[in-house]
């Protein structure tokens, strides 16, 4: 059975946090499990790790049915060491179709896009290198 959040993020084609979380992930040199184990809530720590390896494995791969919690958002951007925002809007954009942003390397910096599907890599390789331009005249 399908859920109403699974087939708005498959009626809209989006991976916004799946690709955020994996291109992330890559850039930290996390494993799943590394990962998995460090999806704690900073709010509620005594709770552990909110992701096991299998459903972060699933979440990552765009095969998860229902969107994040708060909690388990919280426990996203701390494990990735991502802004709790990025997190939050890219939930917003996977499962419910909003607009969605790319955020620079640096996370300094983000584009929002309104027809992101029809960009590919090299469109939003682009984006990142204007972004990253703007921000060198500006003093941190």
């Amino acid at each position: 059975m399908m859920t109403a959040d699974k087939a708005a993020a498959e009626e809209a084609g989006r991976t916004d946090l799946s690709d955020l979380l994996r291109d992330r992930m890559a850039e930290l040199g996390l494993s799943y499990r590394k990962a998995a184990d460090a999806t704690v809530d900073p709010q509620a720590p005594e709770a552990g790790p909110l992701y096991r390896r299998g459903t972060l494995e699933n979440l990552l791969k765009n095969r998860v049915a229902s969107a994040p919690s708060e909690a388990q958002c919280r426990a996203l951007a701390a494990a990735f060491r991502l802004p709790l925002v990025a997190i939050q809007r890219a939930v917003g954009a996977q499962y419910q179709g909003y607009i969605a942003e790319h955020w620079n390397r640096s996370e300094k910096a983000r584009v929002w896009i309104a027809r992101i599907e029809e960009m590919d890599d090299a469109d939003l390789d682009r984006l990142t290198r204007l972004a990253d331009v703007a921000l060198e005249d500006k003093p941190e």
